[in-house]
């Protein structure tokens, strides 16, 4: 099963607002065919809204929103050639497994030989093949929310939209889906739109990733190319975990601009520089930081910051740390527990050291320190996301 030629979606210059809320700002974005694309940002970011449009269960204030070409966006939502999986699965529970999954071809008139048909080649797409006879209150979430899917898919839409359908899941389950919804994905073809709030899931599953920030899209781009060198300090946050320390241009050296951060002078790739003057940020993820005795010659080439440990906390794999600069700031460095001995106590002496290729340097307007990456609008309508 694969989407028909010319299926790419096209949402242009889209804005919805509530009264006076905007909650999808002049948004123009493309979905290309056959892709697993996410939306991914916190409530109130517009990411919902936009899923909405698509479906039809919302209509855009002004702009367009092409499939193949055709704006769909004043069209209802049976006249559109879209599915949709919710996160509460929707299914009936009256109705037994086969007959939710047959439910769509039974509303359009489909024979009841291609009904069997269908329905037994997508329950073994899902793997619930023998399953058919049971009802949704007899099988668990995970299962449940493949029912959704094979309900959803059985209509060959050319656009499936996922509304954070994994958020009720537990942990471990939770992976195992993203795992088969990927591997679904590849299967069928169809263009999967998802819309998710985890940064993890979106970076698990997706081909491309759009983080959306107040109505627009911050960054666009493959998972680990967002990743590695995030466009600003929002990104560089919700998409993972980043030490951003407030520094200031002070030149170039070669291929390297130097910084001032806290009276030391650090050096960072020019190529992997979205501000090359002035107030920026020096990042670098908390993986990359390594941690060695106070004292410790460092490594050639490498830049460090004497610090000491405030707190840890033991993962399994690996253990965070959270250190305290000369200037009072806090960085983070995660250390994989390899090696034989347990965590550094608290209030430790430790040089912090990392290379400066995996560092990048971002804009910071004057005054501006160090967030947690996002805050909420205060003016959202409640329900809004």
């Amino acid at each position: 099963m694969t989407s028909s030629p010319s299926t790419e979606l096209h949402l242009a210059n889209v804005t919805k607002k509530f009264a006076a809320f905007t909650a999808v700002d002049d948004l123009t974005l493309t979905v290309p065919q056959g892709s697993f694309f996410a939306l991914l940002g916190p409530s109130g970011c517009g990411k919902t809204t936009t899923l909405r449009m698509v479906a039809g269960l919302e209509e855009p204030t002004s702009g367009k929103v092409l499939l193949g070409g055709v704006d769909i966006a004043h069209k209802r939502p049976y006249q559109r050639p879209v599915n949709t999986v919710f996160q509460s699965y929707a299914l009936f529970p009256h109705l037994n497994i086969f007959d939710n999954v047959a439910f769509g071809l039974r509303r359009r008139g489909v024979k009841s030989r291609d009904i069997r048909t269908q329905v037994g080649e997508m329950l073994d797409l899902v793997q619930l093949a023998g399953l058919g006879a049971r009802r949704p209150a007899q099988l668990s979430g995970g299962q449940q929310q493949r029912v959704a899917l094979a309900r959803a898919l059985i209509n060959r839409p050319q656009v499936l939209l996922l509304d954070e359908p994994l958020g009720a899941l537990d942990l471990k389950l939770r992976r195992q889906m993203q795992i088969e919804l990927k591997r679904i994905q590849t299967e069928v073809g169809i263009t999967f739109l998802h819309v998710t709030h985890d940064q993890e899931e979106a970076m698990w599953m997706a081909d491309t990733v759009a983080v959306m920030n107040a109505g627009r899209i911050e960054q666009l781009g493959a998972p680990a190319d967002m990743y590695e060198f995030p466009a600003t300090a929002y990104v560089a946050n919700f998409l993972g975990q980043s030490n951003l320390l407030s520094a200031t241009v002070t030149g170039r050296a070669g291929d390297d601009l130097t910084l001032d951060v806290g009276g030391t002078r650090f050096a960072a790739p020019a190529s992997r520089a979205r501000s090359a003057q002035g107030n920026v940020f020096l990042g670098v993820r908390p993986e990359k930081v390594q941690l060695a005795p106070a004292g410790t010659a460092l490594p050639d080439g490498h830049v460090g910051i004497d610090s000491v440990v405030t707190d840890t906390c033991y993962a399994g794999v690996s253990t965070e740390y959270l250190l305290r600069t000369p200037w009072g700031q806090q960085l983070s460095a995660f250390s994989a527990n390899a090696q034989a001995g347990g965590p550094l106590a608290p209030n430790t002496p430790v040089v912090a050291f990392w290379h400066p290729s995996h560092s990048f340097v971002l804009h910071r307007a004057p005054g501006n320190q160090p967030t947690d990456g996002y805050e909420l609008p205060d003016n959202l309508p409640a329900g809004t996301r």
